[in-house]
């Protein structure tokens, strides 16, 4: 029987692979530690703006998110023609690509780094260029060569990278836009910028103000702990940021979810305090893990990458028997949200006695 035939290039792209969902076991309760989450509910006045407006649920929100954009446009002292709110920060890498690349323009990224980056590019038509990382970093030096040999029209920068959570610094990223060929976009993603703790860390914001080449994207779904709602935003140049409301869909952000956005800005300062929590958390972790006889790169995210190679299910499945998820990567590592205190101890029970069991063995 015939079917409806698909675009040729589909079969292709690789699925987009979500944390999946822990498992209480032996009466022992379930953590989720493979999605990046905050471990607490939102703040209580942005709970109090999700109730105010689904009293206004039979309207549409605006088609753009003018109230985010207008309070970001404030906090950010950036014009809102630069601005643009979509759903989840990914929404806005394809809105990006569709903006700038012809079919076959090439696309450059680290890899790994975030695994939607080789889903979209090819959506849009265009050609991923993945970069091998150095030592769980960026090859700054590396991309910016793939930049120029390729013509790329588009160029992604994840900093703090997903999922080994390493960080550029200002001074590297300086360099690189300047080796980047100036009709390229470099496309900062900023997701994980407010767990980034180093004093030379970039501020992809002012970057942008100063390079007309420069676009940058950060969330509300991990800091401001709105990952339910799906919010992010994109500062870009004014031309970029006009082609992408052309190319993208009006009513992306729901009334809702700009509510609670907006909200979220105003209660940053107390927000602040529980990413402080998440970064004591993370330093203790690491340090826990390394002693435990552990290689664990210097994380500037709100997680931590254990390269474990071809040991990584096999962690995997020791960590889940004791009701917690983590997101693996089978063959290269396990990423481990910084989440509920008793479950990254749990975690750590378990990762002693796997290496000291790997140790005997």
């Amino acid at each position: 029987m015939d079917s409806v035939r698909l675009r040729r290039d589909i079969a292709a792209v690789p699925a987009y692979v979500a944390g999946k969902p822990a498992r209480a076991t032996c009466g022992r309760p379930a953590f989720k530690l493979s999605s990046n989450e905050l471990p607490w509910e939102p703040d209580p006045a942005v709970v109090g703006a999700v109730a105010a407006v689904a009293l206004l649920a039979h309207r549409y929100p605006s088609a753009i998110g003018a109230g985010l954009t207008s309070a970001l446009a404030q906090r950010l002292s950036v014009p809102t023609e630069r601005i643009v709110v979509g759903g989840g920060s990914i929404s806005l890498v394809q809105l990006l690509a569709q903006s700038v690349a012809d079919q076959g323009d090439a696309v450059v990224f680290a890899w790994r780094s975030y695994e939607a980056y080789p889903i979209v590019i090819p959506v849009c038509h265009a050609t991923p260029v993945p970069v091998p990382l150095a030592g769980f970093r960026h090859d700054l030096a590396a991309m910016a060569d793939a930049a120029r040999r390729t013509h790329a029209r588009m160029v992604i920068v994840c900093s703090p990278n997903n999922p080994t959570g390493t960080a550029v610094s200002a001074s590297e990223l300086d360099e690189f836009i300047d080796a980047v060929p100036r009709d390229c976009l470099v496309v900062i993603d900023e997701a994980y910028h407010e767990f980034n703790d180093n004093p030379d860390a970039p501020d992809g914001i002012a970057l942008a103000r100063r390079h007309p080449n420069v676009a940058v994207l950060r969330t509300f779904s991990k800091a401001y702990g709105l990952a339910g709602m799906r919010v992010g935003y994109c500062v870009a140049p004014d031309h970029v940021a006009d082609a992408m409301r052309k190319v993208g869909l009006p009513f992306t952000v729901s009334a809702v979810a700009e509510a609670a956005a907006v909200a979220a800005l105003e209660a940053w300062p107390r927000q602040r305090e529980r990413v402080n929590q998440i970064i004591e958390q993370r330093s203790a972790f690491t340090a826990a893990m390394r002693a435990a006889g552990y290689e664990i790169p210097d994380s500037r995210a709100n997680f931590v990458w254990v390269p474990l190679g071809g040991e990584s299910s096999d962690l995997d499945e020791a960590v889940r028997q004791a009701g917690i998820s983590v997101r693996t990567f089978p063959g290269e590592g396990v990423r481990i949200t910084i989440g509920e205190p008793e479950a990254l101890d749990a975690v750590l029970d378990v990762a002693r006695a796997f290496r000291l069991a790997r140790t005997r063995g």
